[in-house]
């Protein structure tokens, strides 16, 4: 951009169009009063302008040219591990026997806000999100973006994905998102209140391949072992994980080099995933990036800010002070109605 700087040099040494030499000849030159201190007047304005319209013709070439302010390095903390969450949202996850803030509240909703802190507090992790009840979804692809992650986990609903529960398909989906990495950066996390009851690939031929494929899975029960419900005869006691398939949730977990928690209330839930907290980072070559700020916008602001004060001054010359304060306001009231 810098290169077109010399383009109003080369208009200015352009030959004219037409020839303009033609002059009035004044026999009474001699008795004509002396012009010489409107001529330097005249001469000061010319190169004032001059030098203002030369201002304004760098700073723009400056803007076009998009200049740009270079900040300081940062790091960013990468820890190399890919952690995938998989949270059931089966019929059963609407069972309210857990409680958040003193009342009894779904399965699904204390998942929410309990998965919502660890989320934050994974930096530097690549997390990602399937969904699974009759089909495994995935809802978010691993990534960086915390916040995006979150907010697709709020709006996950119950029955999204079907009623029944496919914990096979949800670990061959995870093994499938990250088959291409490193073996010592694939986390699994799976949470479900229930035992698979569809799908097309059985939990046990699912985990054998995530230990092929050097996938860790960590399995969390979640449901309370007990809660009092009303009847025609009063209240009873019942175990709503009754479902809960644990033997082979710890099946999973082993053979895959991961653990298996029970949660049975919110507190539990949280003391899980803070457990799972202290899993060790993989180290990672640390990455860094450099801020980059825009500044074409100042020195195109300043080239229009001269621009009307030029504008302004010739109004001036013209019309004087007074005159050029209503033609200004006359021109803004016309902008307004128009």
């Amino acid at each position: 951009m810098f290169w077109s700087l010399p383009l109003p040099l080369l208009v200015r040494f352009m030959p004219p169009l037409e020839n303009q030499s033609s002059a009035l000849r004044i026999p009474f030159m001699e008795r004509l009063p002396s012009t010489d201190g409107i001529i330097a007047e005249q001469r000061w304005i010319w190169n004032s302008t001059i030098l203002l319209a030369w201002i304004m013709w760098i700073l723009l070439v400056t803007s076009a040219s998009r200049p740009q302010w270079v900040g300081e390095p940062i790091e960013l903390p990468i820890s190399g591990r890919s952690v995938m969450l998989a949270v059931d949202l089966s019929g059963s996850m609407e069972e309210r026997d857990l409680e958040l803030g003193g009342q009894p509240v779904t399965r699904l909703q204390v998942v929410k806000s309990v998965l919502q802190p660890f989320i934050q507090r994974r930096q530097g992790d690549r997390l990602g999100l399937i969904l699974f009840g009759n089909q495994a979804y995935l809802q978010t692809p691993l990534t960086f973006d915390r916040k995006t992650l979150s907010q697709m986990l709020v709006e996950a609903e119950l029955g999204l994905a079907g009623e029944k529960t496919a914990i096979g398909d949800a670990i061959g989906l995870a093994v499938k998102r990250m088959l291409e990495l490193s073996d010592n950066e694939k986390v699994l996390v799976l949470l479900t209140d229930g035992r698979n009851t569809a799908g097309n690939i059985a939990p046990r031929k699912a985990g054998d391949l995530a230990a092929k494929a050097g996938m860790k899975i960590h399995t969390i029960g979640v449901g309370a072992d007990e809660m009092w419900i009303r009847s025609l005869f009063g209240k009873r006691k019942v175990n709503p994980s009754s479902e809960l398939d644990e033997k082979m949730l710890i099946d999973l977990s082993k053979i895959t080099g991961g653990q298996y928690f029970r949660a049975r209330s919110t507190e539990e839930l949280e003391k899980v995933y803070r457990l799972i907290d202290k899993l060790e980072p993989v180290e990672q070559d640390r990455e860094s990036y450099r801020p980059l700020r825009a500044l074409f916008p100042w020195t195109l602001g300043l080239s229009l800010f001269l621009g009307c004060v030029w504008g302004f001054g010739v109004m001036i010359r013209r019309f004087g002070i007074r005159k050029a304060f209503l033609s200004m306001i006359r021109f803004q009231y016309k902008k307004v109605v128009a």
